[in-house]
């Protein structure tokens, strides 16, 4: 790859809060110092100046291939229909343009071996701990999507088989349950005397700032139990060496059709369900919570992110982004 024939185009969701969007935008900038030979650019799905579509035809100015990486943790609705649809309407709109879609980030060892270093700097926090008397909750964002929620479900199993908790368990900040308080309960009436909230984040933003609001007020709740938050972990060198590796599978796959192009239930489910995203230009300005609920058919992240798959079957085997831990 080169600077002059090939764009890398970090598609994040966006956030109410400022300082969320600007987070990503330091993320790049970080990222162009270790690759200075790399054309990367920025743009959001919602809640932001610059968002898909405008994005995609900056990213293919003067350039015959852009790479576009999903900035995102898990495989929702933005992942499996928004970000393919957008970047279908720029291969129409940009004919000598390649583009090639990676796979989002996942939660596959890489994000893994982030998170249990943040799970061992917990520990040290609280003073080397038995880890059979300290419990661990995961904590992700939440979906109405069951495959999404999964990806998390599958990284607190891998904590449970690699290290000597006895007790791991998953909480959601909106959308889904259990939610931390139900979580923490759970692990105090089992005997825990030690808890490590774990938040599995990139960046800051409005549910950020929530957890620390509910993890003060379970402190207050529970004196007798000794608390250790994690932060978000975007700027981890394990993500920067993720998106590297991103960049790496794109090799030389020019031309290349998107992981889930012809995808029989990304179709119907556009067909169905997907929505003109045009709305976000009025979202940008409105300022309030991140997690309002969208209570239509096809559910929205309590904090306005993904929607749900609209196809019963994921999981499914025939899109790499499902097959792919």
């Amino acid at each position: 790859m080169t600077a002059h024939d090939t764009t890398v185009l970090l598609v994040g969701h966006g956030s109410r809060r400022r300082a969320g969007n600007d987070e990503i935008e330091r993320f790049a900038a970080e990222w162009r110092a270790r690759r200075p030979g790399w054309r990367i650019e920025v743009c959001f799905i919602e809640y932001a100046d610059v968002l898909l579509d405008a994005g995609l035809d900056r990213a293919a100015a003067h350039v015959g291939r852009v790479i576009v990486i999903p900035f995102i943790l898990n495989a929702a609705g933005h992942v499996k229909m928004e970000i393919p649809a957008a970047i279908d309407a720029a291969r129409a709109r940009h004919p000598d343009v390649a583009f090639h879609c990676t796979r989002h980030l996942g939660m596959g060892r890489e994000v893994f071996a982030v998170l249990m270093a943040r799970l061992d700097r917990l520990m040290d926090e609280l003073h080397m701990p038995d880890p059979r008397t300290t419990g661990v909750i995961l904590l992700g964002r939440g979906s109405s999507d069951a495959g999404a929620n999964g990806e998390l479900a599958k990284m607190a199993r891998w904590v449970f088989e690699d290290g000597d908790h006895e007790l791991v368990d998953l909480a959601f900040t909106s959308v889904t349950w259990p939610r931390l308080e139900t979580a923490v309960q759970r692990q105090v009436h089992l005997g825990m005397t030690q808890i490590a909230v774990v938040p599995v984040y990139l960046f800051t933003g409005v549910l950020i700032e929530r957890i620390d609001a509910q993890v003060a007020r379970l402190r207050a709740q529970y004196p007798q139990i000794a608390f250790a938050l994690g932060t978000h972990f975007g700027f981890d060198k394990g993500i920067f060496e993720l998106v590297d590796a991103r960049v790496a599978d794109a090799g030389g796959a020019e031309g290349s059709l998107l992981e889930c192009d012809g995808c029989k239930y990304r179709l119907a489910a556009e067909a169905e369900h997907l929505h003109d995203h045009s709305h976000t230009a009025g979202h940008q300005a409105s300022g309030g919570d991140d997690d309002r609920h969208h209570r239509h058919d096809h559910v929205h992240h309590a904090d306005g992110h993904d929607h749900a798959c609209a196809h019963p079957h994921a999981p499914h085997t025939g899109c790499a982004h499902h097959a792919h831990a």
